[in-house]
């Protein structure tokens, strides 16, 4: 299992610091902030240390998800929709002239320069809990799922036999899943004219990818259920990064794949991070390996899969 990057502690280290000496400010002190922006003293000062207190109370709980925020995670999102929900509060405030400009100081220092750390644990924090690991990694082998082949063959021996393309999708409710498998239906005849069996692996129960097939005018092609990834990772293909998930030309694509094509977007139902691509087989042996460059997967030509068992042939 990766482990935790350091830098999310020191920012909730500083978060809890910041708002312990702010509640302890505000609670001692509850109208100098008042007197600093210029605004009339409230009529009921321990109302505005009640806020104090509460923001207080936050850095306490800050503080003790530094210890891993990924797991602690729940405490980073009521904090950053705090973040959020202060601002818009404070706009309206602005407009309603109930609230003078220069209030926005500490809207700054409170909420605004907190947005991204926060935001980017909050990734960081699906991101692990959607990994194969942390889902099925403390689970005792016998219980974990299984790679399954839906001849009924183990995965190697099945592997072991004749020029295989394996298409690794995409998580089930993923446009893109939809759009690569529509695109193989129109490839396997062309594939099949030389030589090479396709192959798609997906991460859904055998059951669930069968439906996923058929709806592809797949039912033909042999699929492999992967829950694990087990296979992804053997074939080397990564997990996406922030800018190959959410990418320009992702979002480009994914509207043409969902809105032009025609491919719905669903239920996750798997990794949601795990990227796609195809392995090239030759009696067992990887011939070449197409790892996606980012949430599409693009499948290799029939050109480009001819020319890399010709390869393999000349050189053995």
């Amino acid at each position: 299992m990766d482990s935790a990057p350091k830098w999310p502690a020191i920012v909730l280290k500083l978060a809890a610091i910041y708002n312990l000496a702010w509640g302890a400010w505000t609670i001692l002190f509850p109208n100098h902030i008042f007197d600093l922006t210029g605004i009339d003293r409230p009529n009921y000062p321990g109302i505005w240390q009640c806020v104090g207190m509460i923001v207080g109370v936050y850095g306490i709980g800050y503080w003790f998800a530094a210890r891993d925020f990924r797991i602690h995670w729940p405490i980073v999102l009521v904090g950053f929709l705090g973040k959020i929900f202060g601002p818009i509060g404070f706009v309206g405030a602005v407009r309603s002239g109930e609230l003078p400009l220069q209030w926005g100081v500490t809207i700054l220092s409170n909420d605004l320069i907190w947005w991204v750390p926060f935001a980017a644990m909050l990734y960081l924090a699906f991101k692990h809990h959607s990994s194969p690991d942390a889902r099925y990694g403390a689970l005792p082998l016998d219980q974990r799922p299984k790679t399954l082949v839906s001849t009924g063959e183990e995965v190697d021996q099945f592997l072991a036999n004749g020029n295989k393309l394996l298409v690794f999708v995409r998580h089930a409710g993923c446009t893109f899943c939809g759009e690569t498998m529509t695109e193989l239906s129109t490839r396997k005849d062309g594939l099949r004219a030389q030589g090479i069996e396709p192959i798609v692996v997906h991460m859904s129960p055998l059951a669930d990818g069968k439906l996923l097939l058929d709806r592809a005018n797949l039912s033909d092609v042999v699929h492999i259920s992967d829950p694990t990834c087990s296979l992804y990772r053997r074939f080397g293909l990564p997990r996406g990064k922030l800018s190959q998930l959410f990418g320009a030309e992702v979002w480009v694509k994914g509207f043409q794949a969902a809105i032009l094509k025609g491919n719905k977007v669903g239920k996750l139902q798997g990794d949601g991070f795990q990227l796609g691509g195809a392995a090239l087989i030759d009696s067992g042996k990887v011939v070449r390996v197409f790892p996606a460059r980012n949430a599409t997967t693009d499948i290799p030509s029939l050109n480009e899969c001819r020319l890399s068992l010709k390869t393999t042939e000349a050189s053995r």
